[in-house]
């Protein structure tokens, strides 16, 4: 393997947070071992030495739970390892999600000198953000994220905010645009609140996601046009896609890679949404990525994410859409996919929009 990514669970599901939506709970909650607790070190260092065995670039992200649990201590230990371990001088790219509640200036100061790119969790002004995430004790977070955000930025660290999208921020899209402007803050990701795995009804219905994604647009587009826009990712793939190249968000693929998800205790999982028993691929202890790629789990996988609903076909914006994230077309039953909970959002703001994409693609070719 040449170019090798890992999303690592170095604290597993532990979380210094309680965020209402948080879908590794659900996913925890669905497998024999809910937890697998810290990472151990001889974990870390087999790790590092089955992906630069024989890799070119290795992009070594992190997430949760809270990475930052695992510590500070363990990271530099990890940064090291990996520098001690890297006999074929691959190139090596870290990044790691955070809810900012324990960065300080020394977490700070690490990252930069590492190179990390930081995704900082924040879901907007501090009423939206606090209706959904707050610590373990019940109490407000926001303020505590806000400085994270102001230390990162202070000390040159490279940061985008992700953003979870509720039936309750949908409907204040232009406010938390223009919060997130007020803020200075350039580069947002918004996903879409996930459902638990036996949810019924869905927390964010489609006819809600429609009215965020084209007030977002809206506002997006304007200030693109002004010669004043900002990075919104999926926006920015759409806009990629509209000039012919290749969407870099693995959702917007249509189909599924092989996403090596390690847990704490080394076991490797094809995607973070589906680190379930079922879809265990093997352990860094005694496989290799290569041979896990190839796994009977792995293969299985993929060709679930190949499963389109028929009416996809037929469908003018099939090109774009591509039928959306596997778990967004979950369950599957009789061998077929359910339609993607966001099919009409997706439909009506692809005919909604794509005028001012077109009109964006030439802007941007002058």
């Amino acid at each position: 393997m040449r170019n090798l990514n890992l999303l690592i669970k170095p604290a597993s599901g532990a979380c210094n947070l309680r965020c209402k939506y948080c879908f590794y709970a659900d996913v925890s909650a669905n497998r024999h071992v809910p937890n697998y607790g810290m990472m151990a070190h001889d974990t870390a260092e087999e790790l590092l030495r089955k992906a630069l065995a024989d890799s070119k670039r290795v992009t070594l992200g992190f997430q949760g739970g809270e990475p930052t649990l695992w510590g500070l201590d363990n990271f530099r230990l990890f940064v090291e390892a990996a520098n001690r371990l890297n006999a074929s001088r691959a190139e090596i790219q870290y990044s790691l999600q955070t809810n900012g509640v324990l960065l300080n200036e020394d977490w700070a100061a690490f990252f930069k000198e590492h190179g990390f790119l930081i995704g900082l969790s924040l879901d907007g002004h501090r009423e939206l953000h606090d209706s959904n995430r707050v610590d373990a004790a019940g109490q407000s977070c926001f303020s505590r994220v806000i400085k994270a955000a102001s230390l990162l930025r202070k000390t040159g660290v490279e940061f985008n905010i992700l953003s979870v999208i509720t039936s309750k921020s949908a409907h204040h899209a232009e406010k938390l645009y223009r919060f997130y402007r007020s803020q200075n803050f350039a580069h947002l990701q918004f996903i879409p609140r996930i459902d638990d795995f036996e949810c019924i009804e869905t927390s964010l219905t489609s006819p809600q996601y429609e009215l965020f994604l084209k007030t977002m647009f809206d506002l997006w587009y304007r200030d693109c046009m002004l010669g004043q826009g900002i990075s919104i990712r999926y926006f920015d793939n759409l806009l990629n896609m509209f000039m012919g190249h290749p969407p870099e968000q693995c959702s917007m693929n249509g189909t599924c890679q092989v996403q090596f998800t390690v847990e704490s205790d080394g076991g490797v999982y094809p995607c973070d949404f589906y680190v379930l028993d079922k879809w265990r691929l093997g352990n860094v202890h005694t496989d290799g990525f290569e041979a896990m790629s190839a796994s009977a789990a792995a293969k299985q996988f993929i060709v679930e994410s190949r499963l389109i609903w028929k009416e996809c076909f037929r469908c003018r914006w099939y090109k774009l859409c591509r039928g959306g994230c596997k778990r967004d077309r979950e369950p599957i039953r009789n061998g077929m996919p359910s339609p993607n909970r966001f099919c009409e959002a997706y439909k009506d703001f692809f005919n909604y929009s794509h005028e001012g994409f077109t009109k964006l693609c030439m802007h941007f070719s002058r």
